[in-house]
């Protein structure tokens, strides 16, 4: 018996579940599978949460474009994603993506992990400047496949 995470019903149907690039889901996918070896450490668990984002760094100069993420998991503190570009530690910034009801938000944040995951590819965590609400896990219901 397998638990999936579904969000209960809200004013807007959730977003459906983002096809990310095949590349994209091996390095996740390898990423998942060394997570089950450690043990949670967290002080509110992250739950797993794909969607595609973007990052503006307050430090970027104005014509740089915004950061490609793909974000992994998250909670109502911080989120994981994986990038293709090494981010500067202890900058912040605007992370601008999907909450799980299907709302546009942007959120401050602080990039507090960037490391290397894969050639080319970088696993990294941002931490919300305020806790989210639309990321709480008492948001989420657990229900069995």
């Amino acid at each position: 018996m397998s638990a999936t995470l579904r969000f209960p019903p809200r004013k807007r149907a959730p977003k459906a579940v983002v096809k990310f690039p095949p590349h994209v889901e091996l390095i996740l996918s390898a990423l998942e599978t060394g997570r089950h070896a450690r043990q949670e450490g967290r002080e509110i668990a992250r739950l797993p949460f794909r969607t595609e984002a973007t990052l503006r760094l307050f430090s970027d100069l104005p014509d740089t474009g915004p950061w490609p993420l793909y974000t992994r998991d998250m909670n109502c503190r911080g989120i994981g994603f994986i990038t293709s570009h090494r981010l500067p530690l202890g900058y912040g910034g605007m992370l601008d993506l999907q909450t799980p009801d299907g709302r546009a938000v942007s959120i401050q944040c602080t990039l507090t992990r960037c490391r290397q995951a894969a050639p080319g590819w970088y696993e990294g965590s941002l931490q919300f400047n305020r806790e989210q609400s639309a990321f709480a896990a008492a948001d989420i219901e657990e229900v069995d496949d």
